[in-house]
Parts: C-alpha cells; structure tokens; sequence
C-alpha cells in the first residue's frame, strides 16, 4: 500500500500538469478539463490526508467539491457552446475582444 507522502507526490503532479493546462493551451474546453484535473488533484490531497488522520471529513469536502466541479462544467460548457455558436471559435485568442 501506498503512503501519504505517495499519494500527495501523486496529487502534486496531477495538480502541477493541470496548471501548465491551463497556462499553455488555447482551447476553452482544454483548459475548463484542466481546471477539472486541478480540481481532482486537490480532492485527492484530501482524502489522502482523511484516510492518513482517519476523520471523514476530507471525505466528505471531496465528495461536495465534486458536485460543484459538476455544476461548474456544466455551466462552463454551456458558455463554451453558446460562444461557439456566435463566434465559430473556441479559441482563447478569439475571445480576447469584448464585443457587444
């Protein structure tokens, strides 16, 4: 079995390859799937640290941040289609010019 400091390596990575995601792509839906893997990371983090002290609440936090990770994809895919739809483009470099 895998210890906390494992788990946390893992969690480090996963989080680090989220934030290079979201820093070095140009695609919204790449980086909204970043913010995910970022999101995962941390949850992660959390039950390792639950299971190592033996208290549910990491648990418990990990279980609600997933729900809102659900509704946040949710509402940020339906921004994406809405602005593929008016623009043609997902590309961040697209999305630069506010426009009324």
């Amino acid at each position: 079995m895998m210890g906390l400091a494992g788990y946390l390596v893992l969690s480090g990575l996963l989080f680090g390859l989220g934030v290079a995601g979201v820093l070095l792509r140009r695609n919204v839906v790449v980086i909204l799937m970043c913010v995910e893997l970022m999101l995962n990371a941390a949850n992660l983090a959390l039950v390792a640290f639950s299971r190592f002290l033996e208290q549910p609440d990491g648990q418990v936090l990990a279980f609600l941040i997933i729900a809102v990770a659900a509704a946040e994809a949710a509402v940020g895919l339906a921004l994406v289609v809405q602005v593929a739809r008016q623009r043609g483009s997902v590309d961040t470099d697209d999305l630069t010019l506010m426009r009324g």
